[in-house]
């Protein structure tokens, strides 16, 4: 369950049970990160959308961070979010992500404060905007005020924005992509998996529709 840097976050206290689950059930399946890397190969036969990879920094480290991001590299990945590598600790990753063309997504958040500027100033491909404190999750609404944080990250950088955490909505993804240049979905996929289980492509898909809908009525 991925969760934000200390520094850019309050502290996680406690874990996310769908991401858990989805986690666990993916490891129960037999993925592992290989598999992931034959997925992303088949889909570049078919699509050549932007692909983001989004794990934790021991996944990578385990693999051979040279040796993970090399191989994403070639089967098609554009870059890498690590939620928990903070700031100052990134260029153990961001070296070796330029060395091989990936962008290694940078986040702030609100606590981020008088950071985000100098976050923002040496972000690549996007800054992912963290609407919300603690964990990732759905919320029934975001109260933070993201413009803000956009206004700060667009001073310094001239780079898209997107918006996430809590988002599930597709009134909510609507909201946001007015403040933002797009919007970040996660947990609310996880929560239909868990319910449809094998069939749940079909209930993804029809979900990924209308929230793409609602983010287009600009």
């Amino acid at each position: 369950m991925p969760c934000s840097q200390n520094s850019q976050l309050q502290t996680v206290k406690k874990r996310s049970f769908r991401l858990s689950w989805g986690s666990s059930s993916a490891l129960s399946a037999g993925t592992t990160t290989d598999k992931i890397f034959s997925m992303i190969a088949k889909i570049r036969q078919k699509a050549q959308i932007p692909l983001i990879l989004m794990t934790y920094a021991n996944v990578v480290y385990s693999y051979d961070t040279e040796l993970f991001l090399k191989k994403a590299a070639s089967v098609g990945v554009d870059g890498l979010i690590l939620a928990d590598v903070p700031y100052e600790e990134k260029e153990e990753f961001s070296d070796v992500c330029d060395e091989y063309g990936l962008c290694l997504i940078s986040m702030v958040a609100p606590t981020s404060k008088e950071r985000i500027k100098m976050i923002a100033k040496d972000a690549k491909g996007f800054v992912y905007c963290v609407s919300s404190l603690g964990v990732t999750g759905t919320r029934k609404e975001i109260k933070t005020d993201v413009s803000s944080m956009v206004k700060l990250v667009k001073e310094a950088n001239d780079i898209p924005c997107a918006i996430g955490f809590g988002i599930s909505m597709p009134e909510t993804a609507h909201e946001m992509a007015l403040q933002s240049d797009g919007t970040i979905v996660g947990s609310a996929i996880v929560k239909i998996c868990e319910k449809y289980g094998a069939e749940s492509v079909p209930y993804v898909a029809e979900y990924v529709k209308q929230m793409k809908e609602a983010i287009s009525k600009l």
